[in-house]
C-alpha cells in the first residue's frame, strides 16, 4: 500500500524535488530507532490547519519561508484518508492511519460510546475515543519528559491514564499571539518543570478557507496573520537564546479545495434517508443500517446497490470494498457504506442546503488524500535538521517516528517509516 502511496505522491505533488525510495507495506510496525544520547533537544510541533502545500508560493509567509531556507522543506506532505482535521492531527502524533487509531472522521458513531463530533466537549474529552492510539505525549510522560499542548486533538482527554503536563481546552477566541505567548511562557518555566515536547496550533487559515474559499483575500489575510505569529515565536525564541537550540516542525493537516455552493449532490434525491442511519455528510458521507433487524438489513442492501452504481460527482463503496490505497474501512467506527464526493463537490441533503442557503462552506477538505489540492506542508528547522534541504513528498505517518527519534523515545507500534525521512537530519542526528 505504501508503494502505491509513494507513486501517487511523486506523480501528484505540484512541485517535486524527486521521488523517495519505495518501501513495502508495513502496517502498524514497531519503529523504535536509536536517538542521540543525553537530554533531548526540545521539540515544538506546530500545525497550521488547512495550509495547502502551494500557499507558500503566494509569498505571504516570509517567516515560514525563512525557516524552510534555514532548514528542511518537503515538496508536500500527504494527509491520511480522510483528509480531515481530527483524523490527521491524531495520525501525526501517533503514526497510525485513522483506520488504526480509531479517530476515523470528525463526526463518528460508536455503538458503545454513541456520537462523536467536534462540538461535543464530552466526546472530545473522553479518552475512550482516542484509546486505539498512543500519542507521543503519553510515551514522553512514561519516560520522564514533560509535555505541553497549546491545542491539539486528543490532548484534552485522559488517554490510558495520561495527559500532557500542560494543556488547554480548545478555545477559538484565543488569538494566535496569545497562543505563542503561552508556548513561550512554558519555555520560561524552571528547568525541572519545563516541557521538552510542545505543540502549537493555528486555525485561522483553515477557517478562512472554509468560509471564503482558498483563493479568497481572507485566506491571504489569514496567511499573513499566522506568519506574524510565527515571527513573534521566532523572536521570542531568539530573545531566550533558544532559536538555535530547539527543533521546530511546522506542518499542516490537509489542504483546501473550492466547492461552489451550487455543487451539491443531494443524497436524499438518490436514496430514502428514512431507510438508513446517516452518520456523516459533507465530503465523506457515511451510512449504517437503521438497526440489526432483518428488515433493516434488507433495506440497507437495496440502498447499497443503488449507491454503489456510478453517480455523477461522487463514488460510493461498502466499507469492505474501499480502495486499498486509502487504507480505510476495517475499523468498526467506519460506517458500513461510504460516499466520497469528487473534488469541488459536496454531499448534502435538500433540507440542510435550504437551511444553510448562502452560508455553505465554499472551501472544503476530506477528499481523496492523493488529490493535489489536499496536500499539506512540512517544514523543519533546528540543530538536528539539515540546512537548505529539499526532500521529496512523504505521508504524514512518517512524522511520528521522526519525532520519537528526536526525543530519544521508543516508538509505539505505528504505520510510519523513520528510514524514509531520516535523510532530512544532519548525519550526527540520525
Amino acid at each position: 500500500m505504501k508503494i502505491l502511496f509513494r507513486v501517487l505522491l511523486c506523480t501528484l505533488a505540484a512541485f517535486s524535488f524527486g521521488c523517495a525510495t519505495q518501501r513495502p507495506a508495513t502496517p502498524a510496525i514497531a519503529a523504535t530507532t536509536a536517538a542521540p544520547a543525553g537530554k533531548p533537544v526540545p521539540l515544538l510541533l506546530i500545525s497550521i490547519d488547512g495550509y495547502r502545500h502551494d500557499y507558500m508560493q503566494r509569498g505571504l509567509s516570509p517567516t515560514l519561508a525563512m525557516l524552510a531556507q534555514g532548514g528542511v522543506q518537503a515538496a508536500s506532505m500527504q494527509p491520511a484518508f480522510p483528509s480531515l482535521t481530527f483524523p490527521n492531527h491524531y495520525t501525526i502524533v501517533t503514526g497510525l492511519t485513522p483506520d488504526h487509531h480509531g479517530v476515523v472522521n470528525n463526526t463518528m458513531f460508536d455503538p458503545q460510546l454513541g456520537k462523536f463530533s467536534l462540538s461535543s466537549r464530552n466526546a472530545v474529552g473522553d479518552g475512550r475515543w482516542w484509546a486505539e492510539g498512543t500519542p507521543i505525549w503519553e510515551t514522553a510522560d512514561q519516560h520522564g519528559l514533560r509535555t505541553a499542548t497549546m491545542f491539539w486533538p486528543g490532548s484534552e482527554a485522559d488517554i490510558h491514564g495520561h495527559r500532557p503536563d500542560y494543556w488547554k481546552p480548545f478555545d477559538g477566541s484565543v488569538t494566535p499571539e496569545q497562543r505563542v505567548d503561552q508556548v513561550l511562557a512554558w519555555l520560561d518555566l524552571p528547568a525541572a518543570e519545563r516541557p521538552t515536547f510542545l505543540t502549537l496550533y493555528f486555525d485561522e487559515v483553515d477557517h478562512a478557507g472554509h468560509v471564503h474559499g482558498p483563493d479568497s483575500p481572507q485566506v491571504n489575510a489569514a496567511l499573513r496573520e499566522t506568519d506574524t505569529a510565527l515571527a513573534q515565536l521566532v523572536e521570542g525564541l531568539k530573545q531566550r537564546g533558544l532559536f538555535d537550540r530547539i527543533n521546530l516542525i511546522v506542518l499542516s493537516d490537509h489542504g483546501m479545495a473550492s466547492v461552489p455552493e451550487a455543487n451539491s449532490v443531494m443524497i436524499d434525491k438518490v436514496i430514502p434517508l428514512d431507510r438508513v442511519h446517516m452518520v456523516s455528510m459533507g465530503i465523506l458521507a457515511g451510512f449504517n443500517p437503521k438497526s440489526d433487524s432483518a428488515e433493516a438489513r434488507a433495506d440497507f442492501a437495496k440502498v447499497e446497490r443503488t449507491l454503489e452504481q456510478p453517480h455523477p460527482h461522487m463514488q460510493c463503496w461498502d466499507k469492505t470494498r474501499v480502495p486499498a490505497r486509502l487504507a480505510y474501512g476495517r475499523n468498526p467506527r467506519v460506517p458500513q457504506l461510504l460516499c466520497l464526493a469528487n473534488v469541488h463537490w459536496r454531499i448534502s441533503t435538500s433540507d440542510y442546503a435550504a437551511k444553510r442557503k448562502g452560508r455553505l462552506s465554499v472551501g472544503e477538505h476530506g477528499f481523496d488524500n492523493a488529490e493535489p489540492l489536499m496536500q499539506a506542508i512540512f517544514v523543519a528547522h533546528g540543530p538536528a535538521f539539515r540546512v537548505g534541504a529539499k526532500v521529496p513528498a512523504f505521508p504524514n505517518v512518517d512524522v511520528y517516528p521522526l519525532m520519537t527519534h528526536l526525543l530519544g523515545l521508543p516508538a509505539a507500534a505505528n504505520d510510519g517509516d523513520y528510514d524514509a525521512v531520516k535523510d532530512m537530519l544532519k548525519p550526527a542526528s540520525r
